[in-house]
């Protein structure tokens, strides 16, 4: 049991620093959604790590890369960006590692990761909502009107911050979810036995 901790311990720590790595390669969509939400793929490492060690383990890897970004790197958004980042990642790797988890199969995989994206899509308009966006309005200086403009200089309807997170963040959200499922189902058995310390 000792050796399996240390194993999953070991892992998680490997997946964590790729998972930090992974938030340096972002890039915007201008076209699709305001430059400041960024496209990236950091949270595959913790899908893989609550499929291969289990859901808490997709979650601690959430917490630290999101850590390693603020203790490394440095936050320029009072740590604001990084809470986002954690509390849909952690929502997409909790989701689908326990599902995964019950009956361990790539159907249930494919289920849950899809699942898990389709839980931090829906989730993402109530955290950003009532957690992520006051934040950056009382931390970050930013007016709320500010934010809102950035969204209507692409749509100029979205005038409240309840439309522009659905017609924005939720499908941007989800379509990232999915992402990084379909690079989980490609790369996960070729990693597994690296993943499950197997020869």
């Amino acid at each position: 049991m000792k050796k399996d901790t240390t194993h999953n311990l070991t892992v998680a720590a490997m997946l964590s620093a790729v998972a930090f790595i992974l938030m340096f390669i972002e890039f915007p969509i201008p076209m699709l959604i305001p430059a400041f939400i960024k496209m990236d793929f950091s949270d595959l490492p913790a899908l893989l790590g609550a499929f291969a060690l289990g859901p808490v383990y997709g979650v601690i890897i959430s917490f630290m890369k999101n850590l390693l970004h603020i203790v490394i790197k440095g936050t320029s958004t009072a740590c604001v960006g990084e809470l986002s980042n954690f509390i849909l990642g952690a929502i997409f790797s909790a989701v689908a590692g326990y599902l995964y988890k019950h009956h361990k199969s790539r159907k249930t995989a494919i289920i849950g990761a899809v699942a898990g994206a389709v839980a931090m899509g829906v989730l993402s308009v109530p955290s950003n909502y009532f957690v992520v966006y006051p934040a950056y309005v009382q931390f970050y200086h930013m007016p709320l009107e500010a934010i809102l403009g950035m969204y209507q200089a692409i749509l100029p309807s979205a005038d409240s911050l309840i439309k522009c997170l659905i017609i924005f963040n939720l499908p941007f959200t989800l379509v990232k979810g999915l992402l990084d499922a379909v690079l989980c189902m490609l790369i996960y058995k070729p990693l597994s036995p690296i993943l499950h310390g197997r020869r």
